[in-house]
């Protein structure tokens, strides 16, 4: 762990610090040709430090030196804890370290290099005696072995607001001390060599803590050398254009005494220069140069954060290709927060368009991999890689290709708003921000001869391109923070869609006008509500003053200009109905007060006679809808215009429920077939009151009668249209809803709640009736509503205090239930090429299938719901829970959701759902296949592949769903042996295949509980079954094998000698595990029985099959020591359903005594037999272990090996999986090969993959 050889003799030789410059030149081909070494005489490299005198004498000796450690360290501490306050202000601690260096620079620098070690979290001290005689690399070790190992913690990572400070305390710290001695001391050929000597030494350590702490501060002290550096350059500068204006004076006036001062301090600022340099090349190489591929993902990123400065700071020198090329390889990294400083250090230099030059050929070289990395998995690091082609589109737009642009635009649409807004700046700079010379006279303009004008119909056209027409609003909400005077010119807009076209202006098709305005539209709501559109952002955040007022601002800049242009936009466009439905919804959006306050009320009847108009033309439900929501934000009571909107509204309504009542009587007129006529006019008039009665109570006008009577009729009769009878069953749900909100609200009648009780089971009925139709829409239609009233009208309608509300709940009847279940089965789990309802017969495409699936998954969700709140029996989810691994792709997130939901409300019946519905696909699988089936068969593996996955979601706590486990187990019992075989007993029961699906859910019992299991499964078994062989029993068998052997893993260890680590004296040594929860006392008593039950477990597991011994039944301690028994620790109690076949019923007491007294008979004949089993076991493991030490095994019991800390790689283990607690200390151990090796073995390709290798450290 010494350090780098071109670190140790960096003094000896000497690189020129030019812009040419590769810090990588180990051979020394940039020195200076003729300048020799720049080792002055008597200077010594840092590698030598210590082994000099007190370099210049040192008051005070050794007895001065060695006084900090008998002050119990408060001196040492002094720096460390200053640092960590960081209340001082930085210089008075930098000024007086620099006082104590001057007085005795050897207790000074034993101070800093104890402010190093001890920031690394290092408990150890470096002794004066140690800073003398040891070389760093011995200092390090001995720090390394007096590391705290209890804790992977250091002040660089610990949590809290003291240490989130102290990195940028430590940093300045280092700053500021180069800073105040950049102008003697750090020439003295003594401070600087020993720092950075300690530093490259503790970064090359295999601590972590050491090698992160060290890093960090020899990248700091770099950046600070490099601003001296840059200092000094500047400095040279003047001086030597000061030197060239004095010697191209005239003989007579030239000063040579000024001449020879400049030379001399020309001569001293080179020397400095050169000086600086070696220090720098130094840091590089033997730090940066290894470091930035750094295991750990920290120091990677330090590292690139740091040459980013070094290149913005000093370009010259740092800003070409042998430094930018290592930022472009670590591009590749695989952690996320590398490839961030790699994009943010970029970005400074792109900001600058003086240094484009300078990063021509990088661009050219890493372009495609920063496009590729908008892409990017981690979304901060998206964000900046288009915050970086910004900036690269702004210095050179020749740079990025069509292609790339591409790939960046279609991000506008992104569901994460940061990668959408950076993506829309980035469209904004390139399509929008241009501005022709000749518009900079027009600037003036409104309207459609603005400037704004052409670009808006750029966007537009953008928008069309795209072809995510859908998406408008997140188009929008891109481009809102850099584009916000263009998004909210609507008098631009509005001129476009009503202004006739300039001359020799193209005028916008139908398809870029509909495009227009829903782009309007979005603005309008963004302006209006301030949030983003649904799916970006965290939700509504409070608004600022300033935000406020701009949003009052801009909702009376809509107001004032399209109460006057909706009208004339409604007018212009009243038969499109997908313009109409969009311009509709821009009252939502009015400052409504302005009506009156601004006079405007004749353009507020214009705009009602519009929307009247409108109403009778179209029966398009978006549109009607729309209308019906225009109405409902117009009449707000708070404001003066209500009552003119709400006489509109009434008469409108009036004559739609005279036209209706009158419509459907003739309709419905005995003896006289509808013609189609009728039907429409019947079906466009209750399309329209649905609509209105969607957002408005229509009570008063009784529409419940006329909808009753118009179902009832189609029920009767069966020829009623399907649109007309799912319009009708919709408005009738309307009814219901609006009664139940009344009733709810007032203080109700007992007759209104009777009348709406009574309304309401009726209307079930008929739902039920249309259950049944022929026509799959009408029965959709019918069930949504079903399971919407059904789920509103159960018991949870008492909550929160309306007991009132009591008669009104509704519990669904077992056929409604029935009828409910088998619309699912048929409907929702059939196969996506069986469906073939979509609209007008329209081809199956993709998209018709993705809406056709997405109605499935609302059907089957709206069930799924009935289920979790109890409204149905859960024993019905048995149905759907046996379609979770056929349908998995389509409804399996709705499936295991239902799961859990039926789990938290009642664990055993769950359980009870689940082995049910597995006895359901058994049962199917029969009556398919017959008794006779093959269960190596697809069908038969499906069924316990289902019952592995039903395991898993039982989680991992096995004490939560102990007894849910076990009930499982006992149904599966019951129904393996359900049915006898007419043959006799000596062939196996008809359903005992099934123990082989159950055999599954064993590893889910606790110990104890499989043998309580055990005994429940041999109550049905008689003696013969035991000793059958043959393959129909092996279900049986491995049933049986898979509740003993898990309850004995640990006997069955001990007795056969299989595990190295099993021995009793071995495990009195071993750590205990932490973190596991505590089984009750059964646990232990089965633990302890182990050894007692070992000869008989033995034999059992050696015999081909298991048979049934008549004596030892149970080889559980339970039976043995019944003081210690506790009725809850073992759930026989969750087995009260007794065997049908085979023996008398007996109760558990009944059992356990019998049981008892067959155990207490053999106790004794048994104890002598186990006590020569156990000391046989102890003499075998003792020898094992002579054995195993003799072998050189490591073992449990011996010394933790921390001083090889280049034990294996699979110690690299700590760095793949960074933030988990470990006992032993963070060490990160590398390959093989050391440092110097490896440098020698693998040089620096220009190849990312050479450099981000893992298993570079």
């Amino acid at each position: 762990q010494s350090a780098n050889p071109e670190v140790a003799k960096y003094t000896e030789s000497e690189t020129h610090f030019s812009s040419d410059t590769d810090f990588e030149d180990i051979e020394g081909k940039n020195q200076k040709q003729g300048k020799g070494k720049t080792c002055k005489k008597g200077k010594k490299g840092p590698a030598e430090k210590g082994k000099s005198g007190n370099g210049g004498g040192k008051p005070g000796g050794p007895n001065r030196m060695n006084g900090h450690h008998q002050q119990n360290g408060v001196e040492n501490m002094m720096l460390f804890e200053v640092v960590k306050m960081g209340k001082s202000a930085m210089q008075s601690v930098v000024d007086d370290w620099i006082e104590s260096y001057k007085h005795d620079r050897d207790t000074a620098l034993l101070d800093l290099i104890n402010f190093f070690i001890q920031c690394s979290g290092c408990k150890g001290v470096v002794t004066a005696e140690m800073f003398r005689h040891m070389q760093n690399s011995e200092i390090i070790r001995k720090m390394t072995e007096e590391f705290d190992e209890d804790s992977g913690d250091y002040p660089l990572t610990m949590a809290g607001p003291q240490w989130k400070k102290f990195k940028s305390s430590f940093c300045e710290f280092i700053g500021v001390l180069v800073r105040q001695c950049q102008y003697s001391i750090i020439y003295d050929e003594y401070m600087m060599d020993t720092v950075i000597s300690l530093l490259t030494g503790l970064s090359d350590s295999q601590v972590r803590a050491f090698r992160h702490t060290s890093t960090l501060a020899a990248m700091k002290l770099m950046t600070a050398l490099v601003n001296v550096a840059l200092n000094l350059s500047i400095n040279m500068d003047n001086t030597q254009r000061q030197y060239e204006a004095e010697r191209n004076k005239i003989i007579g006036k030239r000063a040579n005494d000024r001449l020879e001062l400049l030379l001399q301090k020309r001569k001293e600022l080179q020397e400095n220069q050169d000086e600086i340099e070696n220090m720098m090349n130094a840091i590089f190489k033997g730090v940066f140069v290894h470091r930035y591929r750094d295991a750990i993902a920290e120091i990677r990123a330090i590292c690139i954060e740091e040459i980013g400065i070094w290149m913005k700071m000093y370009s010259d020198a740092f800003l070409n290709d042998s430094y930018l090329k290592y930022v472009g390889w670590t591009m590749h990294d695989k952690q996320g927060e590398v490839r961030l400083k790699c994009l943010t250090a970029l970005q400074g230099l792109y900001y600058n368009k003086e240094l484009n030059s300078k990063l021509e050929l990088f661009t050219s070289r890493f372009k495609d991999r920063i496009v590729s990395m908008t892409l990017d998995k981690e979304y901060d690091v998206a964000v900046q890689a288009i915050k970086l082609l910004t900036l690269v589109l702004q210095s050179s737009e020749e740079v990025l290709t069509a292609e790339d642009c591409e790939n960046v635009y279609h991000l506008v649409y992104s569901a994460h708003r940061p990668v959408a807004v950076a993506a829309g700046e980035f469209l904004y700079k390139k399509l929008f921000s241009r501005r022709d010379p000749e518009d900079d006279g027009i600037l003036k303009r409104r309207g459609r001869q603005s400037p704004n004008a052409n670009l808006v119909k750029t966007l537009v056209f953008f928008f069309l391109e795209s072809e995510l027409h859908e998406h408008a609003a997140y188009l929008v909400d891109s481009m809102w923070d850099c584009a916000t005077d263009l998004l909210k010119d609507w008098e631009c807009m509005n001129s476009l869609l009503l202004e006739e076209p300039l001359n020799g202006e193209e005028p916008l098709t139908d398809r870029q006008e509909s495009a227009l305005i829903e782009i309007m539209l979005c603005t309008i709501r963004q302006a209006a509500e301030c949030h983003p559109p649904v799916g970006r952002g965290t939700g509504k955040r409070v608004l600022t003053a300033k935000e406020k007022k701009t949003q009052l601002d801009d909702r009376t800049k809509i107001t004032e200009l399209f109460a006057v242009a909706l009208p004339q936009l409604l007018a212009k466009y009243s038969v499109d109905a997908e313009k109409v439905t969009n311009l509709l919804q821009l009252p939502q959006y009015f400052d409504l007060e302005i009506y009156t306050t601004g006079r405007l009320e004749k353009h507020l009847d214009a705009l009602l006679r519009q929307i009247r108009d409108i109403v009778e033309k179209h029966t398009d439900i978006d549109v009607l809808e729309a209308c019906s929501k225009t109405y409902h934000a117009l009449c707000n009571e708070e404001f003066t215009i209500f009552n003119r909107v709400d006489i509109a509204r009434s008469q409108l309504i009036d004559e739609l429920a005279d036209k209706f009542n009158r419509l459907l009587e003739d309709f419905l007129q005995e003896g006289e077939e509808p013609d189609e006529d009728d039907a429409y006019q019947v079906l466009s008039t209750l399309k329209r009151i649905t609509a209105f009665h969607n957002a408005h109570d229509l009570s008063r006008w009784d529409l419940f009668g006329c909808n009753y009577k118009l179902l009832k009729t189609g029920i009767e009769n069966g020829d009623m249209p399907e649109q007309i009878v799912i319009h009708a069953l919709q408005c009738t749900h309307y009814v219901i809803l609006w009664q139940l909100a009344k009733v709810t609200e007032s203080s109700s009648t007992k007759e209104d709640l009777l009348r709406l009780k009574k309304q309401m089971r009726v209307f079930c009925q008929i739902c039920q009736h249309y259950l049944t139709n022929v026509n799959t829409a009408v029965k959709e239609q019918a069930f949504t509503i079903l399971c919407d009233v059904l789920m509103i009208f159960s018991h949870q309608i008492m909550t929160g205090g309306r007991d009132m509300l009591e008669p009104l709940v509704y519990t669904p009847d077992s056929s409604l239930q029935s009828e409910l279940l088998s619309f699912i089965l048929d409907h929702v789990f059939i196969d996506q090429d069986d469906d073939n309802n979509s609209a007008d017969g329209q081809q199956d495409d993709e998209a018709s299938k993705i809406e056709a699936l997405h109605k499935r998954r609302n059907l089957l969700a709206a069930f799924c719901k009935l289920i979790v709140y109890t409204v149905v029996e859960m024993n019905t989810a048995a149905d759907i829970f046996k379609q979770y691994m056929k349908y998995y792709n389509d409804y399996g997130d709705i499936i295991k959701e239902t799961m859990s939901k039926t789990r938290q409300i009642d664990k055993i019946q769950c359980a009870k759902t689940l082995i049910l519905s597995l006895q359901q696909l058994f049962n199917e699988m029969i009556q398919e296949n017959g008794y006779n089936f093959d269960r190596s068969s697809p069908t038969f593996s499906g069924i316990k592949e289902l019952a592995r996955r039903f395991a898993l979601t039982f989680g991992l706590d096995q004490l939560k769903t102990r007894e849910a486990i076990a009930m499982l187990h006992k149904d599966g019992i019951e129904f393996a042996f359900k049915e006898p075989n007419p043959q006799g007993e000596s062939h196996p029961p008809l359903n005992l295949a099934f123990l082989d699906i159950l055999s599954e859910f064993s590893s889910k019992l606790l110990r104890q509980d499989k043998r309580t299991v055990y005994v429940y499964l041999e109550k049905f078994m008689t003696f013969q079954m035991s000793l059958r062989r043959e393959d129909v029993w092996l279900p049986l068998m491995s049933y049986r094998n898979s509740l003993l052997a898990g309850g004995d893993d640990d006997t069955m260890s001990v007795i056969s000698g299989i595990s190295s680590r099993g021995s009793t004296v071995r495990n009195k040594k071993t750590k205990p595990a932490t973190g596991k929860r505590k089984v009750p006392e059964v646990v232990s008593l089965t633990e302890e029985s182990s050894s007692s039950d070992s000869m008989w477990l033995n034999r059992e597991q050696t015999m081909h099959t298991p048979v049934m011994m008549q004596t030892p039944q149970l080889t559980s301690t339970i039976m043995r020591e019944p003081k210690r028994l506790r009725p809850e620790e073992s759930y026989m109690g969750v087995y009260p359903m007794q065997p049908e076949h085979h023996q008398a019923p007996l109760d558990y007491n009944t059992q356990v005594t019998w049981m008892l007294a067959q155990r207490q008979q053999e106790e004794a004949a048994r104890q002598q037999q186990e006590r020569a089993a156990m000391n046989y076991v102890k003499l075998r493991t003792n020898l094992q272990h002579a054995i195993r030490r003799g072998t050189s095994l490591m073992e449990d019991d011996e010394e933790p090996i921390v001083e090889d800390v280049m034990m294996s790689s699979e110690g690299r283990i700590e760095d793949l999986n960074e933030g988990m607690d470990f006992d032993t200390m963070d060490i990160d151990l590398p390959p093989s090969k050391n440092r110097r090796e490896r440098t020698e073995l693998k040089p620096d390709f220009f190849d990312p993959a050479s450099i981000m290798d893992e298993s570079v450290g």
